[in-house]
């Protein structure tokens, strides 16, 4: 049944969750209530995004919807004021550099629409329904093919000259660590040493299944995030960091082991608060990105 009228409170909301290997396209009401969803390949941009279009004008004749959020791999301009905005600015994925996204996906519906960073996006869903309910400041991480942190202060994500890119701070790297960095920008990002991609290089043809606790590969992985988080709370000092992506969930002994070594590094100068574990899996799990891109649409919704 096609619902006529876009503004009624009687009609789901849209998201766009924007990866560098997939895009999840959802239609919900909020977490408890998925209408829709369907997966599409990170290809190229004139493959993808005109996917994502039939996608929503398919859901939009048959359902409606109220407004349109749509959370992106990054970089990304979000400056309204600037010409860029809407758009992907430095990327490692190949291709997608200067492809405007929000001409490409929100304009033609002319709904109510916000355009963020995907983990900014799930960062806000986790404040919503998830991990972080009734915290102000909040930092969601993702350790994936690359690193993104979606960083809220104050109820709101970072801005100025850009959104956070917090995968990409310069780390020491761990006595005898010869690897080559992921990343084509950085050799000593956190990003290049300690991702998904960092992680295969580092395996050197060894399979991830069977890996041990304990191997040394870990090590050099668990001291980067270790200081990604130690920059977290010396500078906007979040209530509580959660880590999800793939490695992570796969390995997920990561998590205490990565608190472990904050906590040396920290030596006492400054106390984490009370409530542990302070880093945390995400409660949504895999579905933080995709209602992150839905926390976007209700934010975007005057209902």
């Amino acid at each position: 049944m096609k619902v006529s009228a876009v503004t009624s409170a009687d009609i789901p909301f849209v998201g766009v969750e924007l990866g560098g290997t997939k895009c999840v396209c959802t239609l919900a009401y909020g977490p408890d209530a998925i209408v829709q969803q369907r997966v599409i390949p990170t290809t190229l941009p004139e493959v993808t995004l005109p996917a994502i279009v039939a996608t929503l004008r398919e859901w939009d004749k048959e359902y409606g919807f109220a407004a349109i959020g749509i959370a992106s791999f990054g970089p990304i301009c979000l400056d309204p004021a600037d010409d860029r905005y809407g758009s992907i600015l430095a990327t490692n994925k190949s291709g997608w550099r200067d492809c405007d996204i929000v001409s490409a996906i929100a304009r033609p519906f002319e709904r109510p629409f916000t355009f963020d960073t995907d983990v900014n996006g799930a960062a806000l869903a986790e404040m919503r329904w998830g991990c972080a309910q009734g915290l102000q400041d909040f930092a969601y991480v993702t350790v994936g093919t690359g690193i993104g942190v979606g960083l809220i202060v104050h109820g709101l994500p970072t801005r100025g000259i850009g959104h956070s890119e917090i995968g990409h701070i310069r780390v020491p790297r761990t006595s005898g660590d010869t690897v080559p960095s992921s990343c084509r920008y950085h050799d000593d990002c956190v990003e290049g040493l300690a991702s998904g991609s960092a992680l295969v290089l580092r395996l050197d043809g060894r399979e991830v299944d069977g890996l041990t606790a304990d191997d040394p590969v870990w090590k050099p992985m668990i001291s980067a995030l270790a200081v990604m988080a130690h920059t977290l709370v010396a500078t906007t000092g979040p209530f509580r960091i959660a880590i999800g992506g793939g490695v992570v969930t796969r390995q997920p002994h990561l998590l205490a082991q990565i608190e472990a070594e904050l906590e040396t590094s920290l030596a006492g100068y400054m106390a984490l608060p009370p409530v542990r574990p302070f880093i945390v899996a995400p409660a949504l799990g895999d579905l933080a990105g995709p209602l992150g891109s839905i926390a976007l649409a209700m934010a975007a919704s005057p209902r």
